[in-house]
């Protein structure tokens, strides 16, 4: 999974191009055609134009709910046993909690026309997390990135020496903002490019023994440098506003985030740390009390249109899976991705491992040392 990369992404892409571009954009699904569907997703990612675009292309009228994280997600799902909603959009790595709590239903693969989506993320998806047991819940529709973003006029990042690091230099005391248990993980890829680590970052994603060893040193570090955090970040909002409004200068952000504020005319930039940007896959999965199960579908393969993809993509500033979608990317999202990623950035994606439940809840424990020491 370590190679999978948007340029691999991207080859895939021009290969299978012409099969999505063949068909008209505006076509009725095959498998439903009236009716709604229920769709709980991330805030900001489906945008009105997208809302209605889907209803004019389907004749099904969508309902959006928004949520903030994965775990607010995963907790409202299990609050209500797998009902509520037809569609939701869960990072990969994260799939595996559903599927332990019998949440998420496994993929009819004979509904999805997977000619739609890029090969190279379904067949890395499998590894990633969408697949369990030899089923699969999940098709992955976007992917994207946690990296740095800055104050342009306070400090001048570059690729190739940027790094984790710079979020907890001397010099961004007051000044820095992170999300608790994804910053965690940034310092630790930033410690073990030092070899201060005990044993691989990743391999704390295997056991708890490892990853205790691991986080021990970890929040160790964290609490020494605190004083760094002016902010800490949860939700897309959170992130954005400690640069608006709270005084931030550096962070570990979303590369959603950092659009969103250079879209407001604020000069932030956002470039790969030399450690590898933190890389995340998402898609659609259907929980298992949908009521609304073609409708599902639907949505589910008109999202990987090339003109869906694009629409998201623009209206994100996030990777989309859908092939041929580069074609209608707007001139600002295919700049923002060029600064994003130069060089050989791509090659040194660092994805997520699966976050078992275990895991969530020891790295919960330690997020929670952070945030209240």
């Amino acid at each position: 999974m370590s190679n999978i990369s948007r340029r691999t992404l991207m080859k895939s892409t021009a290969a299978t191009a012409g099969l999505a571009l063949a068909a008209p954009f505006i076509t009725r699904q095959a498998f439903a055609s009236s009716g709604s569907v229920n769709i709980f997703a991330w805030a900001g990612y489906i945008s009105d134009e997208m809302l209605a675009a889907f209803e004019k292309d389907t004749g099904i009228k969508p309902v959006y709910t928004p949520y903030g994280t994965n775990d607010e997600l995963l907790n409202q799902m299990r609050a209500s046993n797998g009902t509520g909603y037809d569609v939701i959009w869960p990072a990969v790595d994260r799939v595996p909690n559903y599927v332990e709590f019998g949440l998420v239903q496994p993929i009819d693969e004979k509904k999805v026309m997977w000619d739609r989506a890029l090969a190279s993320a379904v067949k890395g998806s499998e590894t990633l997390g969408a697949v369990v047991g030899g089923k699969r819940y999940q098709v992955p529709t976007d992917w994207g990135t946690e990296a740095i973003s800055f104050d342009k006029n306070e400090k001048q990042l570059v690729y190739g020496t940027a790094s984790y690091g710079d979020i907890w230099a001397p010099e961004m005391k007051g000044k820095a903002t992170v999300r608790g248990h994804s910053g965690l993980v940034g310092l630790g890829l930033w410690l073990e490019a030092q070899g201060k680590l005990p044993k691989p970052m990743r391999d704390s994603f295997k056991d708890e023994a490892t990853m205790r060893a691991n986080y021990d040193v970890i929040i160790a570090e964290a609490i020494a440098r605190k004083a760094n955090i002016a902010q800490f970040w949860s939700n897309e909002n959170e992130a954005q506003g400690a640069f608006r409004a709270n005084g931030c200068k550096i962070g570990q952000t979303w590369d959603s985030s950092a659009a969103g504020l250079k879209k407001e005319g604020l000069p932030i930039g956002f470039v790969a740390p030399k450690e590898g940007a933190l890389t995340w896959m998402e898609g659609v999965s259907i929980p298992v009390g949908a009521a609304n199960v073609d409708q599902a579908y639907a949505f589910l393969n008109w999202v990987l249109t090339p003109e869906a993809g694009a629409l998201y993509a623009n209206h994100t500033s996030i990777n989309t899976t859908a092939v041929g979608a580069e074609k209608f990317l707007s001139e600002a999202s295919q700049k923002f991705f060029t600064e994003a990623y130069p060089g050989d950035a791509l090659e040194k994606l660092w994805w997520w491992p699966v976050q078992e439940n275990w895991f969530v809840a020891i790295r919960n424990e330690y997020q929670d040392k952070f945030l209240s020491a």
